[in-house]
């Protein structure tokens, strides 16, 4: 069955305060997602296969077309489009000192095709669409460590401008739907007890000056063209050390983002916080921070990195109403460097894909986008090699596993595609995560960790398909439906499509918020709060708010 055809998107700024019905108006949400979502008795036909293995020998290869023509085998990954979960956002890495240093010193030719690889679907590219920017130096700089206002009074992001900054907009020009975080490393050392960029902690009487210098951050950068849309405030709070660090408790940090919120608000910027930005054996700290935060609308969830606990610890998070960033991960190498390719490609797959988008999250960030051959250039505890997305040695780029758990994701799964049911075995088996992405098209991401092939179905809207998958292996299957179930929403960042239909339904602001800013959502008419009006680009012009789609 055919789709109903979408239509141009709104660019009108809402005109009116409070609820907004478009009944009116004939004019519904092309996509509606959820289990209010009409399914009208349809079934896919076909899927496609890519797969990576341990041993390198396939590595996003093209595996062809599968029929779903079989029934279900004793393993099957039952999708259940009814149950639908949280929105993927975006995977990538960030761009440190020491990545930009590498990339940009490649030949033209050669770091315009590594970023095309990257950034863009087309060809073997991924399509990574999310970078963590640390904002000043980190544990991988390629000079003396440095913050924006060293000297207070004189603050500046020259020092980005040289490499980092470049580097982001030539990626900005191969995907200009890439979305950006802040996360500092350490807040000037001035700011500080001790009077050093290596761990102390801020001191209160400098919570103003620290919160105005993330405001000029942002600001800066969006005078580079470079929005930061999301922040973190401390890069790894409990974890004060011998590089840029800061220890900052959940308590301290939650009063800090009270005088955050207000700079941010006065500032006119729409910026949405993320707690913690640590790791995922303490799920306590970011739920204290929400405790202390209550009412700032702004403080939106928690972001986590892998290096302690399990990604089940996210659900927390989720059961508290926020929502959850996966953030920083570091690939190193094996005790038998033989064995880092295919060590790395299962560990990552299993935990920062599957469990933990199984877990809430809406990214998966990698590390160092790019890295040498010893790993660096960096400043301590990468004893076992760190490694990058790609290694640059000598001129010649090597794409590590990084590259290929990434794209397994990137190439298919389209921002704003929300997560839906599937069976999936327990970690060390068969494991899988589903979305259905806004156009309809469903994606099945399935990591096989054991040691042996598994052969096993997917079934879904009542067909199947049977497959075999080599042990520590990873594969990307995707399929139409061919079922006039609506899609699932779109990213907010996205301009709010709609089809010339009655709806009936009435518009209002997503999570109660009233800042600018806002994402606008369809409901079933009744009353609420809602806000509307332009906001700034980073080249400083207007545009309306965006909308998600019916709910």
């Amino acid at each position: 069955m055919t789709r109903t055809t979408r239509t141009g998107s709104i660019r009108t700024t809402l005109a009116t305060l409070g609820v907004l019905t478009l009944a009116a108006a004939g004019i519904a949400p092309a996509a509606a997602s959820g289990p209010d979502a009409t399914a009208q008795a349809a079934a896919p036909t076909s899927a496609r296969v890519w797969v990576t293995t341990a041993d390198g020998g396939r590595k996003l290869t093209d595996g062809g077309t599968l029929a779903f023509d079989t029934g279900p085998q004793a393993t099957d990954i039952r999708v259940s489009p009814d149950q639908v979960s949280q929105r993927f956002t975006g995977a990538g890495a960030s761009v440190t000192e020491a990545s930009a240093a590498l990339i940009s010193g490649l030949p033209a030719g050669t770091r315009d095709t590594l970023l095309r690889s990257l950034f863009s679907r087309s060809g073997d590219g991924i399509g990574l669409n999310y970078l963590r920017q640390p904002l000043g130096s980190t544990d991988f700089n390629s000079g003396g460590f440095y913050t924006y206002e060293d000297t207070q009074g004189q603050f500046s992001i020259a020092r980005d401008q040289q490499q980092i900054l470049p580097v982001l907009r030539q990626a900005l020009a191969v995907n200009p739907s890439i979305r950006f975080m802040g996360s500092p490393w350490s807040p000037p050392a001035w700011m500080k007890s001790g009077g050093s960029l290596n761990g102390g902690s801020l001191r209160a009487e400098n919570y103003d000056e620290y919160a105005d210098y993330l405001v000029r951050a942002i600001q800066a950068y969006a005078q580079q063209g470079v929005t930061l849309s999301d922040l973190t405030v401390a890069n790894e709070p409990l974890f004060a050390t011998s590089y840029p660090s800061l220890s900052m408790s959940a308590a301290e940090q939650a009063q800090f983002l009270r005088v955050l919120d207000a700079r941010l608000t006065s500032a006119g910027l729409g910026t949405q916080i993320f707690a913690y930005d640590h790791n995922w054996d303490r799920p306590d700290y970011p739920l204290e921070v929400f405790s202390g935060t209550q009412g700032i609308s702004r403080v939106v969830g928690a972001a986590f990195h892998c290096y302690g606990g399990s990604p089940e610890a996210q659900a927390q998070v989720v059961a508290a109403g926020k929502r959850v960033y996966f953030t920083e991960c570091s690939g190193t190498d094996s005790d038998n460097a033989a064995n880092t390719f295919g060590d790395t490609l299962v560990w990552h797959a299993e935990n920062l894909v599957v469990r933990n988008m199984r877990n809430g999250g809406e990214t998966t960030i990698s590390w160092n986008l790019a890295l040498d051959q010893n790993g660096g250039p960096h400043q301590g505890h990468c004893g076992t090699r760190c490694n990058g997305v790609v290694q640059i040695a000598g001129g010649t780029v090597t794409r590590n596993a990084e590259f290929y758990v990434l794209g397994h994701l990137t190439k298919f799964i389209d921002a704003g595609a929300r997560r839906i049911g599937s069976t999936s075995e327990q970690p060390g088996g068969l494991q899988n995560v589903v979305y259905q992405n806004p156009d309809g098209t469903r994606v099945a991401y399935v990591v096989n960790a054991s040691s042996g092939s598994r052969t096993f179905s997917i079934t879904d809207e009542g067909r199947s398909l049977t497959h075999t998958l080599p042990g520590r292996s990873v594969a990307t299957y995707t399929w139409d439906p061919q079922s006039t179930t609506t899609p699932a929403d779109p990213d907010p960042a996205s301009w709010y499509q709609v089809a010339p239909t009655a709806s009936g339904k009435c518009l209002d602001a997503a999570d109660w918020g009233t800042a600018d800013g806002t994402g606008l959502q369809q409901w079933a008419c009744s009353s609420g709060p809602a806000a509307t009006g332009p906001r700034p680009t980073s080249a400083g012009a207007s545009r309306p708010r965006r909308a998600a789609t019916t709910r």
